[in-house]
């Protein structure tokens, strides 16, 4: 008698520590059998790969799982950041939109994420769907092969959509908040004024300050 197959969510972010740029939440729907076939691609924590393989490698997962992605762009994080005010209840409001997507779609037995703060971050903003499942958070939780999906996924979409932010105000915008970060952000202000800074950036980094300094 075969045991029954498991179903779960991995989800998790991309850009929380980056000044420029959008906050995405990515989840990937995986079983057994979808386990094995990420390993043979070579899927693991996005940390630890290249951006072209990120990019590859998210093309392939999509075609082979479900999955969903949450991007809340600079000038909506902002609004959600000063209405929230809270990093860790902006983040679990993405990972539960991000769940929720997936099981208004397919049912699953449990969603697991990044450990980023209290378990009830996210329990909390999950809806109807959501609060019928297990959600768990765990410390280095990419070990897993559904988070390790999702964190390649949500990775390959940050570096799109800054992509798409250097191309449509034609300055290059830094990954991080490094002094070369504060330098762009510096040339930004000088060519449009800080106050469209909120277009671009995640404006309650303390990088703001130093942005804004004569």
């Amino acid at each position: 008698m075969s045991s029954k197959s498991v179903k779960w969510i991995g989800s998790d972010e991309a850009g929380k520590g980056d000044y420029f740029g959008p906050l995405v939440v990515a989840g990937v729907l995986v079983d057994n059998t979808t386990v094995k076939s990420l390993q043979e691609l070579g899927v693991r924590d996005s940390k630890r790969l290249s951006e072209n393989s990120i990019k590859e490698l998210a093309i392939r997962i999509n075609r082979q799982c479900l999955c969903s992605v949450v991007t809340i762009g600079p000038e909506r994080y902002n609004e959600l950041y000063n209405k929230i005010g809270n990093l860790n209840c902006l983040l679990a409001w993405g990972h539960s939109r991000t769940i929720e997507n997936i099981l208004n779609r397919e049912k699953c037995d449990y969603a697991l994420a990044d450990q980023f703060g209290d378990k009830k971050f996210i329990t909390d903003a999950l809806m109807e769907k959501g609060k019928r499942i297990e959600v768990k958070q765990e410390i280095r939780a990419e070990s897993d092969m559904g988070v390790a999906a999702a964190s390649i996924l949500a990775r390959a979409e940050f570096i799109r959509r800054l992509a798409m932010l250097s191309a449509k105000y034609e300055m290059d915008f830094p990954k991080g908040a490094s002094p070369a970060v504060i330098r762009a952000g510096k040339e930004f202000v000088n060519r449009y004024g800080r106050e469209r800074l909120n277009e671009v950036a995640k404006l309650h980094f303390k990088t703001t300050k130093s942005v804004l300094a004569e």
